[in-house]
């Protein structure tokens, strides 16, 4: 049913205690809240995070290259709570003052350089180390046309479906049915492109994949929202063969245990300095 109770103020106000989970973590102004430096490690890519979808895509690429025998992308990883407004430090919104995880500091040149929004920080990479993202330019534009629909795509599963769905301070029908629409929209449009090709971009495995997965392949595993009976995820048959065999891929098991800080323990990795960070764990 319709929530017709609310009409808008003429001029709307801040109210923290209002809006469902993470509310309080939020502010309409950008900007430090407060003074505190960010650790360093000892390698030159420093990434902070949280093992969100979107901070989950970073740890996996990284983790990617590691196991492509690129070792000066070994990095030093530490959590970002977002719950305790740890994106609101002085020293992380100098990292990026969009305060949003992840965010990627690179000390290997003569000047650190800064690097934040996901995509871009996979793409900042993938150059870089010149893996995950082909040289041809077709092949290299197929890629990058995938990469950009997901970083507009992605705040429909994420800030719209699961937000109404798993997160808002109470069910709502029409935000729910208008967010429902778009990503069953959008699993279709990924089923049909993966009834032709083995991956997003084409015949190999790339950063698109690695945008992507995190998102739509969690959500069709049941691995975010719980909500895969709700969408019909079994009816996403393509999507479903992809997104099993991204998720057997090492490095994406690791990729997903670096800077999580809920659950099980054994998938838990919440500081990642080096590869014996993950004895113990369930990789």
């Amino acid at each position: 049913m319709t929530d017709t109770t609310y009409q808008p103020p003429k001029v709307w106000t801040f109210d923290a205690e209002s809006g469902g989970a993470w509310a309080k973590t939020n502010r309409p102004t950008a900007g430090a809240q407060y003074d505190r430096a960010l650790p360093e490690g000892a390698h030159a890519l420093q990434l902070y995070s949280l093992a969100t979808p979107n901070g989950a895509k970073v740890s996996i690429l990284l983790e990617e290259l590691l196991d492509a025998g690129v070792t000066a992308a070994e990095y030093d990883a530490w959590p970002i709570r977002i719950s305790d407004s740890d994106q609101f430090s002085s020293g992380f919104v100098a990292v990026n003052p969009n305060s949003k995880i992840p965010a990627l500091l690179d000390r290997s040149g003569p000047a650190p350089v800064r690097v934040f929004e996901s995509g871009h920080i996979l793409l900042y990479l993938a150059e870089k180390f010149g893996k995950f993202l082909p040289a041809d330019p077709a092949r290299k534009t197929e890629v990058l046309n995938w990469l950009f629909w997901l970083q507009g795509a992605a705040p429909f599963a994420g800030g719209g479906f699961g937000h109404f769905y798993a997160y808002a301070p109470a069910k709502y029908e029409y935000p729910i049915n208008r967010y429902t629409m778009e990503v069953k929209r959008q699993l279709d449009l990924l089923d049909k492109l993966l009834a032709e090709r083995p991956f997003i971009g084409g015949a190999e495995y790339t950063i698109a994949d690695i945008a992507i997965w995190p998102w739509y392949g969690q959500i069709v595993l049941n691995r975010v929202y719980a909500a895969a009976e709700f969408l019909d995820a079994g009816s996403y048959q393509n999507v479903l063969r992809w997104a099993e065999q991204i998720a057997a891929r090492p490095a994406v098991k690791r990729g997903l245990m670096v800077t999580r800080t809920w659950g099980d323990e054994a998938e838990q990795v919440p500081e990642r300095h080096s590869a014996a960070d993950f004895a113990g764990k369930a990789v």
